[in-house]
């Protein structure tokens, strides 16, 4: 009998120790670098022992500290608008309506364009000089002159610092969105009926059902969702480093990027390991304070 209780556990094994291993040697390899002054493109002989400087570096550093602020002003704006849109959008769609499938099909095409990509669709739409988006601010303010002291003129969109951290938080919107959009619409074609139909026979109306009914029963997954944007949202790296690069000067250069050109431009792989311990610390802060939320909920939202 007791054996018979071992036997899954035994055939996910294979599939764990893939894993562990998957996070565990990188793991080491950044901690062990973490101690060393070793640049890229030196053989591992070179490398020089610092013990805790890279450590006492990083607490001083005021690139990277920056770039922390930034992510988490980066990340504020993102996983909120996307959360927000995307629970939205799914309520919206969630009952079977004309043009449905379409709209759906359409919400989620973002998602299956390369990071890559997409920083080169956002940087020509906001070009300052052949960008579409001035192109039409531009139309618009001449038609009614009025409207210029609102925006509608040309912008420096990739220059200024203000409206270089909007573009990007608009970009990552723009795809990630879908990501939300999905998760929360298979939930809510996941509810019980009978549980809607009930609540539909004492009287709620669409609001109630919604606030009261749904999204508590919903936590869980929404709890899924935003987890994984915040762990997405410190990894995000390809849109920023084509549209901005992180400027201007170090506007939208976050801590992922900071990270990338300490490593691959300055070459120094023993600091840059440094950087990547702290951005790991931070998503296990995050993920340990998001599943502490998501325990008191458990078997209250599994249906």
């Amino acid at each position: 009998m007791r054996t018979n209780r071992l036997v899954p556990y035994l055939f996910l094994l294979p599939a764990v120790a893939i894993l562990a291993l998957g996070l565990l040697v990188p793991l080491y390899n950044a901690v062990m670098l973490s101690f060393f002054d070793w640049n890229f493109g030196q053989p591992w002989s070179a490398r020089r022992y610092l013990g805790f400087a890279n450590f006492e570096r990083l607490v001083t550093d005021p690139t990277v500290w920056r770039s922390v602020r930034t992510t988490f002003v980066f990340g504020f704006w993102v996983v909120t608008l996307e959360m927000l849109i995307g629970v939205g959008l799914a309520l919206l769609l969630e009952k079977a309506i004309r043009g449905a499938t379409f709209f759906r099909t359409v919400f989620v095409m973002p998602l299956m364009i390369a990071p890559v990509v997409v920083g080169l669709i956002w940087r020509y739409l906001l070009d300052a000089r052949n960008g579409i988006v001035n192109y039409y601010l531009a139309r618009i303010g001449e038609a009614v002159p009025v409207l210029q002291e609102y925006g509608f003129r040309s912008q420096a969109w990739l220059a200024d610092p203000t409206l270089a951290m909007a573009s990007i938080v608009v970009s990552d919107v723009w795809q990630w969105t879908p990501f939300v959009f999905m998760i929360v619409l298979a939930g809510l074609q996941g509810l019980p009926s009978d549980v809607m139909e009930a609540a539909y026979i004492d009287g709620a109306n669409w609001w109630r059902m919604t606030w009261h009914i749904k999204l508590p029963m919903m936590r869980n997954i929404l709890l899924i969702a935003l987890l994984m944007r915040v762990i997405d949202v410190f990894r995000a790296l390809e849109v920023i480093f084509v549209m901005t690069g992180g400027g201007p000067g170090s506007a939208t250069r976050v801590l992922s990027l900071t990270l990338f050109q300490t490593a691959f431009t300055a070459r120094d792989l023993g600091y840059a390991s440094t950087i990547a311990l702290l951005l790991s610390l931070i998503l296990i802060v995050f993920s340990v304070i998001l599943l502490v939320f998501s325990n008191p909920l458990k078997g209250k939202a599994d249906f």
